[in-house]
């Protein structure tokens, strides 16, 4: 089966650094292709994931310069993606609202897989495709969503890329966007109350810079708080698989949180506050714990006692990319079956016709 993986034009597929929608790409390419399928990544020309990759737009764009023009861009490479996919390909596998809009012109099945938090504006757009088979990346998304098609598929990561260490050096950890939904503040604050020190990495969009440089800037010493910068591969394993614990104390409901499997998969538990799918990934006592607040998240760093190999197996068994690939692969052997059998009532009408 031929299935058109397309990406947004910004950020490679893998990402060299920030990019959640393109490394969950990467992955379910890597997937696809390792149990026979024939996945196409539609990326731009810098992607290196190791599956055929076709683009109009050589070079990455990031952070966008102009929402303007990079929406008008998205829609420029989305359309332009759907019109090729449609000569070769089983199933589109859409990734941005925009590809949306072209589907009514598609004759081929097609998935949507939602990679934000609820936005009421989408949701809306959303209803306009009914025949869209629509996958959530967590339960907690899927049940606050409408659309008569959707499923739950949770994002998955290859754990050999992750080494786990059974060693822990006596850090906190912190990986994510410097925003305040994100928590980065908080994490110092529990670094600050537990005497331990923090190490932070992530991207500092230009949204939330007065953020950063009000709230996590001021406390970066080099020593006690320490920031890496933005984080390849290579310093997600360093800074997560040396980790006592990563700091996920979030201030919104969100939707996954790859993080938190990479740090799982590094061995490391994950100290989270409630949110979104977070109940759904932290596993009390086997990849972590879910506190109730801040107060309970500096106990837990108090009292760790979970090791290395629980989380490691936890990924291994829920949150591999081979189980998220097989997931995909029977939801597009069920839509492509749906979409090349007869209707039923056109069928009944033809023959009493005849």
């Amino acid at each position: 089966m031929r299935v058109a993986l397309i990406a947004p034009p910004f950020i490679p597929v893998p990402p060299k650094v920030y990019g959640g929608t393109e490394l969950f790409l990467a992955e379910l390419a890597k997937g696809l292709k390792e149990l026979g399928e024939e996945p196409i990544v539609y990326a731009n020309g810098e992607s290196t994931v190791d599956v055929e990759v076709r683009s109009i737009y050589d070079e990455s764009e990031w952070p966008l310069k102009s929402d303007i023009f990079g929406s008008l861009k998205d829609i420029n490479h989305t359309a332009w993606a759907v019109q090729d996919a449609l000569s070769c390909c089983d199933v589109v596998h859409l990734n941005n609202a925009p590809g949306l809009a072209c589907s009514r012109f598609i004759n081929k099945p097609v998935v949507y897989t939602l990679h934000h938090a609820k936005e009421q504006g989408l949701s809306d757009f959303y209803s306009f495709y009914p025949e869209v088979e629509f996958v959530t990346i967590s339960d907690f998304q899927r049940s606050r969503e409408t659309m008569p098609l959707r499923r739950t598929i949770h994002h998955g990561i290859d754990p050999t890329l992750y080494p786990c260490k059974e060693q822990k050096q006596k850090y906190l950890s912190f990986l994510g966007r410097f925003a305040p939904v994100k928590g980065p503040h908080l994490a110092i604050e529990v670094a600050r109350r537990t005497g331990i020190p923090l190490k932070i990495a992530g991207e500092v969009q230009p949204l939330f810079k007065d953020y950063f440089e009000r709230m996590v800037k001021p406390h970066i010493d080099g020593k006690f708080v320490e920031y890496l910068g933005e984080a390849d591969l290579a310093t997600k394993n360093e800074l997560l698989g040396n980790s006592m614990a990563l700091l996920f104390p979030i201030q919104w409901d969100e939707p996954f949180g790859i993080v938190l499997i990479e740090a799982m998969a590094c061995g490391t538990p994950v100290l989270a506050l409630p949110g979104g799918s977070v109940a759904e990934i932290v596993r009390d006592g086997v990849s972590g714990y879910v506190c109730e607040d801040l107060d309970g998240m500096v106990e837990r760093v108090k009292n760790l006692n979970i090791p290395a190999h629980l989380p490691r197996k936890y990924v291994e068994k829920f949150f591999s990319t081979e189980v998220m690939a097989r997931k995909y692969k029977e939801l597009y052997e069920e839509v492509v079956i749906r979409n090349t059998s007869p209707d039923p009532e056109l069928a009944e009408s033809e023959s009493a016709a005849a």
